[in-house]
């Protein structure tokens, strides 16, 4: 039923996504917005239509437990505050969970621009996700209640948290890439450029591999996510 499921997003200085919630209020059981200190209007706007928000500690990963552990669904969906779902996702996401073999699920990775960059970009997530069953947050991530506290929630780390979290799933199960596709936000591309924002990307795949510490890759993330921003690029 799509009542079971709790519907957790989280969020930093995300005012102008608020409106695109409403149309998930009727799709699900409850909606939890965990703000992380927004300075802007993200807190005031969302109380103004109606959703239950909750404040805590920045950190997507805190974030996300922390709407975990109010959440009374039996299914938790981790939606990211700029991705919209596809018509039908919660009974996507319950005939998907109807099988105790399937640890968590995500959905296909859909980007809101065309443009032969972005599309390779997506052909590439996809492919990733169905090859090595490593979907990332912004795929929308699901999985019933009981298995994300058996698996210990998200790890509190600095970045990486779902990563690390889906690594951890995968072996306890398997990770189901439905083929109905979320839409998330092309803004980081736009901000920072195609070949920047992937570079950065996989350049802190590789530093993890490497062992580089986590505090130092969140800061190198920050720091080149930052570095265009003040230029006024």
């Amino acid at each position: 039923m799509i009542s079971d499921i709790s519907l957790i997003i989280p969020t930093l200085n995300e005012e102008a996504e608020v409106g695109r919630w409403s149309e998930l209020s009727p799709c699900v059981g409850e909606v939890i917005i965990v703000d992380g200190g927004s300075s802007d209007q993200t807190v005031s706007l969302a109380r103004s239509r109606g959703f239950r928000v909750e404040v805590c500690r920045p950190g997507r990963g805190a974030q996300m437990n922390y709407g975990a552990r109010l959440a009374s669904g039996r299914v938790l969906l981790f939606l990211h505050a700029d991705t919209r779902m596809p018509p039908g996702f919660a009974a996507l996401i319950v005939q998907c969970l109807d099988d105790p073999a399937i640890r968590a699920g995500a959905f296909r990775l859909a980007i809101d621009e065309a443009g032969p960059g972005l599309k390779f970009i997506e052909r590439c997530a996809n492919l990733r996700s169905r090859l090595f069953q490593l979907p990332y947050g912004d795929q929308a991530l699901f999985l019933r209640r009981d298995d994300f506290l058996q698996l210990g929630g998200f790890p509190e780390t600095p970045i990486m948290e779902d990563f690390f979290f889906i690594r951890k799933a995968r072996k306890q199960g398997r990770i189901t890439i439905l083929p109905e596709a979320v839409l998330t936000s092309a803004r980081r591309w736009r901000r920072l450029g195609i070949i920047r924002a992937t570079l950065i990307n996989q350049l802190v795949i590789l530093g993890f591999y490497a062992g580089v510490p986590l505090g130092k890759l969140a800061a190198f993330y920050r720091r080149s996510a930052a570095i265009k921003k003040e230029h006024g690029q």
